[in-house]
Order: C-alpha cells, then sequence, then structure tokens
C-alpha cells in the first residue's frame, strides 16, 4: 500500500509542471496577427439561423477558437418579437449585451431590466437570467468570458432539422454547460 501511495505521489508531483506548462503554452503560442470581420459576415460559420428559443440570427465576430476559448463575441440580429431565452444560468461564464438597435427585457437574478438602443447589462455567472425581444427588430452584440460551449450550442441550435420541444432544448442546454431553470419572459 505505501507503494502505490508513493507511486501516486510522483505521478501528481511529475504531472503538475505538465498541465502548468499546457495553460502557460496556450497564452504563448496565441496568435499575433489581427483579423477583420467585415460588417454583416460571421467568422468561420457564416449566418447562424436559430430554431428553437428564437428565430434570431448569430454572427460569430471572435470565436472562442480565436482566443483559446477565453472570449466569444457574437453579433445577433433579432427577428423574433416576443420571443427570448428560457430562464438560464451559466454556471462558467459571464454574460454581457450590448444593444445596437431596437428594445428588449432583461430579468437577472430578481432584477428586471428595460434596455434599447445603446444600453449594456452584465450577467455574472451562476445568476438566472433570461432576455426577450420587445421590438419588432433588433440587434445585440453579446460577449461570453470564458468562451466556454456557446459557440456549439448555437452550431447545434441551428443544425436542427425541426422546432425542438422544451425537454430538447433543456438537454441542449445541459450538453453545452447551461441549465435551465425557468421559462422565458413574458411582454407585460
Amino acid at each position: 500500500m505505501k507503494r502505490e501511495n508513493f507511486i501516486t505521489a510522483l505521478l501528481v508531483i511529475f504531472s503538475a509542471p505538465l498541465i502548468a506548462w499546457n495553460n502557460v503554452n496556450k497564452v504563448f503560442l496565441r496568435s499575433e496577427k489581427g483579423f477583420k470581420i467585415p460588417a454583416g459576415e460571421g467568422r468561420i460559420h457564416g449566418h447562424i439561423q436559430l430554431k428553437g428559443v428564437n428565430a434570431n440570427v448569430l454572427d460569430v465576430k471572435i470565436s472562442g477558437s480565436d482566443t483559446n476559448g477565453d472570449l466569444a463575441i457574437f453579433e445577433q440580429t433579432s427577428l423574433s418579437q416576443g420571443k427570448g431565452t428560457p430562464l438560464h444560468v451559466h454556471p462558467l461564464q459571464d454574460e454581457t449585451f450590448y444593444v445596437i438597435d431596437g428594445s428588449y427585457i432583461f430579468k437577472v437574478g430578481e432584477d428586471r431590466y428595460d434596455l434599447k438602443t445603446g444600453d449594456s447589462i452584465f450577467l455574472p455567472r451562476k445568476v438566472p437570467h433570461a432576455w426577450t425581444q420587445v421590438s419588432e427588430k433588433g440587434k445585440m452584440l453579446v460577449i461570453f468570458q470564458p468562451a466556454g460551449k456557446i459557440e456549439n450550442f448555437f452550431v447545434t441550435m441551428a443544425g436542427l432539422d425541426h422546432v425542438p420541444a422544451q425537454d430538447e432544448i433543456a438537454r441542449i442546454f445541459v450538453e453545452n454547460e447551461m441549465q435551465v431553470v425557468g421559462p422565458p419572459l413574458k411582454i407585460d
């Protein structure tokens, strides 16, 4: 038994620098070249047309693959008046929205906010939140930090060949590091 403990201790001691090096390596091996994403275009996936929670279009501006998972930025064209997200939680990500055009309502924890063109809102990780589009059309810049699996979530929702039922939406949320905890917001 003592030999097993000794071997386990050696493995831990010798693997810790490798794990640390992997994280340092990600920082130093980052691309040193910038890139431009033209207006009205999405990087990597083109336009991502959602199905399910709403029919909005997302354009990846900065992919998590561009930042080693540190950050993801999307431009959302909102086409679903009266619809939004179910109340949900991101246990590992902070989220920020900047309204480029239109109006929305947000619920963050117990607080409710009305946002219009030019407004921003911060949604901290682990806090239940939801939003609904109030205006006929709108546009928002959406920032996730870290990127997590959110890009995969959007690609998955867009790739469906049907409008998913609520249980399927909840399952897709879980598969992408989120949890549905309540219904979407209603416009008063």
